[in-house]
């Protein structure tokens, strides 16, 4: 039997959309296709089936579900009559008509659009039956093939109490909405699980108050059921290897977040200098990439949420990717924040991201893959709630220009409350419906002139801030994975953020603007941007001044 597929629209129904989705969806599974079109009278569908012998047949129907009762009975007794029986019959419609079509006893599968698209694209890979328990992939990378080519799902979830999360990770798992749970410890987990110097003040203080290996055990239970999400877990801020080696064992966290120049006095979230940190993140990367766990180093955000200017964010998105590799890393989660500042231009801000997937994707070999994870950033969100469920779905159009293969959903609630597992079931719907209308005929936002220009613009300037900091170590082997090159180049302002004037280990000189929609280093007392190029010769002027080099 031909890898074949026949379908249409039966009785008097003229809707098509849905069964003409269906068809492309199995046409990128390999499939031939014969669209029959709508309102198809039994006999045709019949005759249809008997001339192309297809394995499969689609049929579909969105009236009322009392007229359906008779088309079905009536195809049921054609079906027997002619012999069709060892053909795959399969439904889609309204949930009404849905359930009428599982008792006519006909379908292999019935499809109703609750389980979005995935169950469909599933079934054509012959991975689901009606019959059978669908199984879960257990690893990012299983799940990501499985859901191709839409983005697996993620949501951070942790509420202040830890019956209350755990209840939360069961609501979520049986919604199926989510692929990826990640478990957020309030500060005092990541910083003194192991010392237990907690400041009870700050008990549940942005997430869940974890405090010994069974409270993560029974979060893990708790999510084994509806669709096994993976879980996740933020890395501590302090007894780091200690952190992972638990998160591995309770959780089986699927890939690592670790940030390369963060996670210490840097930003006030822990006790360790910042070469110290740098160092003990990179052994911390190669540890994860040894047991072959996926890694993502969350370090570009951190420098835009501190209003740095594009350049520093697309050269901080490289170095990560670049210390990754250096590690081992061979799958490499890179994070693409959208919105940061919250005044970024979306022309500018897509700019900005294909200048880093650019740059990132050029050190991609055998042994080091990609993986692209899109989300919002949490500034942009208003608290107008309304108001926020828009920014939501804006942010996530936009993020499809860059084919993500993971899509972090921030609750559309942050700027409000920290979200329920109403607002998260609530918010992935919302985000998965503007997924679902990016898949097929979206505008390729990436090839505007205006994200083109900006895109080359960033690449060259950032090229130029990643020679400089080779410039300030001749004599490093690798400066762009030395610590203390990295931390230098942090102390005297080559990689430097408005915010962290006044920090004593940083420089904190950098100014910046946003203009015409993207954020530049710039002089307020002569009223002008500061090319890269100017802004790094004299910052290495004055280092190598001081340092008796010229």
């Amino acid at each position: 039997m031909r890898k074949l597929i026949v379908a249409g629209s039966i009785g008097n129904c003229v809707h098509v959309a849905g069964v003409y989705n269906f068809l492309r969806f199995a046409e990128q599974q390999g499939y031939e296709t014969v669209f029959l079109g709508p309102a198809v009278p039994i006999d045709k569908l019949i005759e249809a089936v008997k001339e192309y012998q297809p394995e499969i047949v689609g049929v579909s129907y969105r009236l009322t579900p009392q007229a359906l009762e008779n088309l079905l009975k009536e195809l049921k007794d054609k079906i027997e009559k002619n012999n069709l029986k060892e053909i795959k019959w399969v439904f889609g419609g309204t949930e009404p008509n849905a359930e009428v079509a599982r008792k006519s006893g006909i379908f292999s599968a019935v499809f109703d659009g609750t389980k979005g698209d995935e169950e469909t694209i599933n079934f054509l890979r012959g991975k689901t039956a009606t019959s059978q328990k669908r199984v879960f992939a257990d690893t990012l990378i299983g799940r990501i093939e499985d859901k191709f080519p839409y983005p697996i799902i993620r949501h951070h979830f942790g509420l202040p109490s830890l019956e209350d999360t755990i209840e939360g990770v069961k609501r979520i798992a049986e919604a199926e909405v989510l692929d990826v749970i990640s478990i957020a410890p309030d500060q005092n987990a990541q910083e003194h699980f192991f010392d237990k110097k907690y400041d009870p003040a700050l008990d549940g203080a942005g997430g869940v108050p974890i405090r010994k290996e069974e409270d993560l055990i029974r979060i893990y239970e708790a999510s084994r059921r509806g669709n096994y999400p993976l879980l996740r877990c933020y890395s501590g801020t302090n007894d780091v290897f200690k952190m992972a080696e638990m998160l591995l064992r309770t959780i089986k966290n699927a890939w690592a977040a670790i940030p390369l120049s963060w996670y210490n006095v840097l930003d006030g979230r822990g006790p360790r200098d910042v070469r110290t940190s740098i160092r003990e993140n990179q052994q911390l990367m190669k540890w994860h990439a040894e047991r072959g766990v996926p890694v993502e180093v969350n370090e570009a955000h951190h420098w835009s949420l501190r209003d740095a200017h594009d350049v520093i964010g697309v050269v901080t998105a490289f170095l990560a990717a670049y210390n990754a590799k250096k590690m081992g890393v061979r799958d490499y989660v890179a994070q693409f924040m959208f919105n940061v500042p919250a005044s970024i231009s979306p022309k500018m801000d897509l700019a900005k991201m294909l200048a880093k997937i650019e740059l990132i994707e050029d050190l991609e070999d055998e042994n080091f893959r990609v993986i692209r994870q899109a989300r919002a950033g949490l500034a942009s969100f208003p608290s107008d709630l309304l108001e926020a469920k828009g920014q939501l779905a804006s942010s996530a159009y936009l993020s499809m220009a860059i084919k993500p293969h993971i899509y972090h959903v921030v609750g559309y609630c942050e700027a409000h409350h920290a979200a329920t597992p109403e607002d998260i079931i609530e918010s992935v719907k919302i985000v998965k419906a503007v997924i679902k209308n990016t898949m097929f005929g979206m505008p390729d936002l990436t090839k505007d002139e205006d994200v083109i220009k900006r895109k080359e613009q960033l690449k060259k300037e950032a090229r130029i801030l990643l020679e400089a900091i080779k410039e300030i170590a001749p004599h490093s082997e690798d400066p762009w994975s030395d610590p203390d090159v990295l931390a230098t180049a942090i102390e005297i302002g080559l990689l430097d953020a408005p915010h962290l004037k006044g920090n004593k280990y940083a420089k904190g000189a950098l100014q910046t603007k946003v203009i015409d929609g993207a954020c530049y280093a710039y002089d307020y007392e002569k009223h002008r941007i500061i090319p890269e190029e100017e802004r790094v010769e004299k910052i290495l002027r004055e280092y190598k001044k001081e340092r008796f080099l010229v």
